[in-house]
Parts: C-alpha cells; sequence; structure tokens
C-alpha cells in the first residue's frame, strides 16, 4: 500500500477513536552499492527499507508508534500503540503539532532514477584504473565505492500540514595505498553529484595526491605555536561540536552556551551560517522534520551568538522563535535538533595568502579520536593529529603522531583569520559541515 492510500486510513481510523490531533512522518529509502579492490568488484548490494512513523496527543502527552507495514490491519493498530504510549508518560512538557499552510522556498533537487547495476560496475572499475594508473606507488588496499539512494520524505497531519520531498544522492569514494621505501600510507576522495557529473578519474588521482603528500612525515616539536586548520580538520571539529549550538542541549545543561545569546563568543572575524538552501548542498531541505519552514540563520554574527537552534518544543521552552530545526535520525526516531548545513563565512584572503601572514606554524590536515578525546560540554579536546609543517610562509614537510590540546569555545576567541576558499565535498546528507581553512592561536601542539 503506498503512502497516500495508508494516511487515508489512519484518518479515518483517528476519526473514530477520537483522536483529533496525529501526525505522520515517512520516510522510504532505495539503495544500491557497488565497491571494487584490486580491480575487481568485491562487493554489491540493493536495499529498499523504510516506515512510518506516528505522533498523536492524549490529554496533552505525545504518544509515539511506527510500523513498517502500510496495512489497514496496522492503520488502525498504529493509532491504538501511539495513544497507549501517550497514557503512561510521565513528562510535563508542552507538545504540539505543526499548523499548514505555510509558505516553503522552492529547492531543486535530483529527481533521476537510480543508476543500473551495470553501470556503476563499469564507472568504479574505471576508478580502480585510475588509481593504479595515478602513480607508480599505488599498492594493493587501494579501494573505490559508488553508493546511491532514491528517498522519499512526507509528512501529513490533522491541523492541514501536507508535505513531500523526493531526491536521489550519488556518490563516489576513491581510497588510495601508496608505499615508498616500506613505509605506507593512504587517504582518500569523495564527490556527491549526479554520476554523469562525477569525474570519476579526477577524484582518484586527488585520492591518490592525497596519499602521496604524507609519505615521509617525522613529528612535529612540542610547542604552543600558530595552528591553521586546514577545510577537512575544521569541519570535523564543528561536526563534533555542533551540539553546542542545540536548544535542546541548552534545556537539559549540556552546552555552555545557555543563556548566552546576544552575547560575544567569538573572534569579530567569525560568522557561523546554517543555511538549508546552501548552492552545492545534495540535499536542500525546505522544511524539516515537524513540517517547519526552513530558513537561513547567522548562528554567530560577527563573534555575537545571534541564536541557538530550535524546533518547536524547545523553542516554546525557551520562548524564543523557532529555527525550523528540527531532525529525526530514522523515521522511527523522536524529534530532536541538528542544523542543515553548517559554516565558517570565508574570510577575504585566499589560504596561500594566510599562511604567508602565519610564517611558522603548524597546518593540521586529520583529527582522530574525535569522539574519545573531545568533551562536547566543556568543550576541552586533545586529538591525534596530522598535517604539515608550515614554514617561511609555506608548507613544508608532513608531520604526524602528534597532539593538538585546547577548548573549543577559547579556539572561537582565537581565531585570528579564516581564508577565502571553500567548497563541498562528500557531504551525504541533510546535515553537512563546510569551513575554509582557519587560523587559530592559543593552542598546545605535543609531539616530539
Amino acid at each position: 500500500m503506498d503512502f497516500l492510500k495508508f494516511k487515508q486510513l489512519v484518518a479515518s481510523e483517528a476519526q473514530k477513536l477520537g483522536i483529533n490531533e496525529y501526525e505522520l512522518y515517512y520516510q522510504a529509502a532505495e539503495s544500491i552499492s557497488i565497491s571494487a579492490f584490486q580491480k575487481e568488484i568485491n562487493k554489491f548490494s540493493s536495499a529498499l527499507d523504510g516506515g512510518v512513523c506516528l505522533r498523536c496527543l492524549v490529554n496533552g502527552k505525545m504518544g509515539y508508534a511506527s510500523t513498517e507495514a502500510l496495512s489497514e490491519q496496522e492503520a488502525s493498530a498504529l493509532l491504538r500503540r501511539a495513544a497507549d504510549n501517550a497514557a503512561v508518560l510521565e513528562s510535563e512538557e508542552e507538545e504540539f503539532l505543526t499548523e499548514g499552510g505555510a509558505t516553503y522556498q522552492k529547492v531543486s533537487t535530483n529527481q533521476q532514477p537510480l543508476p543500473g547495476a551495470e553501470c556503476l560496475k563499469e564507472k568504479v572499475l574505471a576508478g580502480q584504473e585510475a588509481l593504479y594508473a595515478a602513480d607508480s606507488r599505488v599498492k594493493d588496499g587501494s579501494t573505490g565505492q559508488i553508493f546511491a539512494e532514491k528517498m522519499h520524505l512526507a509528512i501529513h497531519n490533522s491541523k492541514g500540514l501536507d508535505l513531500s520531498y523526493e531526491n536521489t544522492l550519488v556518490g563516489y569514494m576513491a581510497g588510495a595505498v601508496v608505499g615508498d621505501q616500506g613505509e605506507m600510507v593512504n587517504d582518500y576522495e569523495m564527490r556527491v553529484a549526479p554520476l554523469e557529473e562525477i569525474d570519476i578519474s579526477e577524484v582518484a588521482n586527488e585520492a591518490v595526491k592525497n596519499a602521496v603528500s604524507k609519505l615521509g612525515a617525522g613529528v612535529a616539536p612540542t610547542s604552543n605555536m600558530p595552528v591553521v586548520f586546514a577545510p577537512s580538520a575544521m569541519k570535523q571539529l564543528l561536526g563534533t561540536y555542533s551540539g553546542v549550538f542545540s536548544a535542546e542541549n541548552a534545556l537539559k545543561g549540556l552546552t555552555l552556551l545557555k543563556g548566552k545569546e546576544g552575547q560575544k563568543i567569538a573572534a569579530d572575524c567569525v560568522t557561523l551560517v546554517d543555511d538549508p538552501f546552501y548552492p552545492q548542498s545534495p540535499m536542500p531541505m525546505p522544511f524539516d522534520a515537524e513540517g517547519t519552514p526552513t530558513h537561513c540563520k547567522n548562528i554567530i554574527q560577527n563573534g555575537v551568538l545571534n541564536t541557538l537552534l530550535y524546533n518547536c518544543k524547545t523553542a516554546r521552552a525557551a520562548g524564543k522563535e523557532n529555527t525550523g530545526n528540527a531532525a529525526k535520525a530514522g523515521y522511527d526516531s523522536k524529534v530532536s535538533v541538528r542544523p542543515f548545513t553548517m559554516y565558517l563565512t570565508p574570510g577575504k584572503c585566499t589560504e596561500a595568502e594566510l599562511l604567508e601572514k602565519v610564517e611558522n606554524g603548524i597546518y593540521i590536515t586529520d583529527l582522530g579520536g574525535l569522539h574519545a578525546g573531545a568533551n562536547t560540554i566543556s568543550g576541552d579536546f586533545s586529538l591525534q593529529s596530522s598535517g604539515f609543517l608550515i614554514e617561511n610562509g609555506k608548507k613544508t614537510v608532513p608531520v604526524r603522531s602528534f597532539t593538538v590540546a585546547g577548548n573549543f569555545f577559547q579556539l572561537l576567541n582565537g581565531i585570528q583569520e579564516i581564508a577565502s576558499e571553500m567548497e563541498m565535498k562528500g557531504a551525504t546528507g541533510s546535515t553537512a559541515f563546510l569551513s575554509p581553512a582557519v587560523w587559530v592561536e592559543g593552542l598546545s601542539i605535543a609531539g616530539k
């Protein structure tokens, strides 16, 4: 049974049961993936999954129930399970559903069908050939993968909300292993775009280039030196600490930014944006997981915390404007808060010009141990890192096996300058993090 018929059945059953306020959240995905190893296909998968979650308000309590089976029997059973769930809740938090009738920004999505298996096989094997041809030091263990997913979201409720969204995501990832004089290193590169727009050879060559640049790495000296986070490293930090900007975490006392809206929390050059319509986003979103219209907002503007990120419940609890950042990790998950495309606004100087200003320091490209080495409440971090030395304004020798330590909130204030170049690579969902290169003072480097 399709979702249109199922929601009609739920509406009829809700009327019989006297349930006047309910919401259906539907999510389905058809996916295909193929990977290659040593110039041969080593894995293929195809899947179709999804389901529907029903939320209903009974005596002010929000009950949840979900199912993968869209049938006449489940339409009634789903409502009864959600109502039973609401009846046993003890939470006193106010709950409500989004009213219909709002205006939503039009977005452009990829409406193409999923590529066929033979096409994906041809592309991924061509990527393997490109990997091995890129450099004589490329070794077995180098891999490639192409994945594609066609997804459908829909939200329907008893208050006139009736939204749907479809999009197809396609991506290619090349992983290169290179070796020289007994040393082995690896790196990868990824693109997400319509398949015909992905230059397989270019991605493979970039993966090999990234890996080769790590050969011959030494250990960084122990020092309090200037640090430049590469775009790849800075977006890792933003992703790790994005929860500090969540109003849900603020209400739970899990972020030090609670109560600091309107206060200065970062250097003047820092403007942090959350944009559901970022031009290169593979998944622009006109509405959030509650059906609220989305919009671009400056979380931090010129160092001042403008707003945290809110959904319906957290905005009502805090007496703030809803920013349209409700999220669900899956169709059967509870509503939470998260950004869409979060990025630091680019500055005016190029990365090369920024390095010239730094003169001597360290350029960090990779961060490890983010789950264990980063405290998202206090902001403290101590992370295994790799990158390059900056000498006389240039990136020079590669370095690895050193630790960078500091505090995320202090880091925001220690930002000296932000470079001008930024591009989106590898975002595969509705949440992405981007950044240009960022020059920071006040961090500790522990190496040799």
